[in-house]
């Protein structure tokens, strides 16, 4: 990769002109074409060597994140601009807008839990949800996310936590084979009222397993 390279040329104990045999011309590929590009003025007779190799990287770098991709970033800023109501964003700190696109980080399921509502006759203390909450508790962070994702249509979490989510279970009929489903719109979850623990972890883990596209949401 860039940065593994970038970081054995950094540390290269030998000769780096010898060794490496480069300018600070490099090559890059766009849309299948293959392009040169100066990092600095006349980069194609410079040689890269010991004393300068620091300021290769820098300049590598600099084209990587910025200069190779400033068209694009000017219109992903105007775009982002436009809909962001333009100055108002001045008033929130980086922080403050990387959670406002981001979502939180934090997958509190235990406050989702506080706040679910449950319908077609289930009920906090219903046995099948018990059993719901236990196996969901148990996920690891990747499952959850894959949970939220299946039950709402997005894996990221309101600002304010899962506790300020609208979330709702409700039963689809008896026991059965089939799948738990969710309506993505309302945040609702269904789930028919599987006789077995065992039944509704293996039929819950192949629902959110399975739900890209259009599939099962």
């Amino acid at each position: 990769t860039l940065a593994k390279g970038l970081k054995q040329l950094e540390a290269f104990e030998g000769d780096v002109l010898e060794a490496y045999d480069r300018t600070f011309q490099i090559e890059y590929e766009s849309l299948g074409q293959t392009y040169q590009h100066d990092l600095v003025a006349d980069g194609a007779s410079i040689p890269l060597t010991n004393n300068n190799r620091s300021e290769f990287i820098k300049e590598y770098l600099k084209f990587y994140f910025t200069t190779s991709i400033v068209k694009q970033f000017n219109a992903f800023s105007e775009g982002f601009h436009l809909v962001t109501l333009g100055s108002a964003i001045q008033l929130f700190r980086p922080e403050e807008v990387e959670q406002l696109i981001c979502g939180s980080p934090d997958l509190d399921f235990n406050a989702l839990e506080q706040i679910t509502q449950y319908e077609g006759g289930f009920h906090a203390k219903s046995r099948i949800i018990r059993w719901f909450w236990e196996t969901v508790h148990a996920y690891d962070e990747k499952d959850k996310k894959r949970l939220l994702f299946f039950a709402t249509g997005s894996d990221r979490v309101p600002i304010g936590g899962l506790g300020h989510l609208s979330f709702t279970i409700s039963k689809n009929g008896p026991d059965s084979m089939r799948l738990p489903t969710s309506h993505t719109c309302y945040n609702t979850l269904m789930l028919c009222a599987y006789s077995s623990k065992e039944r509704l972890q293996e039929r819950l883990m192949t629902a959110i397993g399975n739900a890209e596209g259009f599939g099962l949401m």
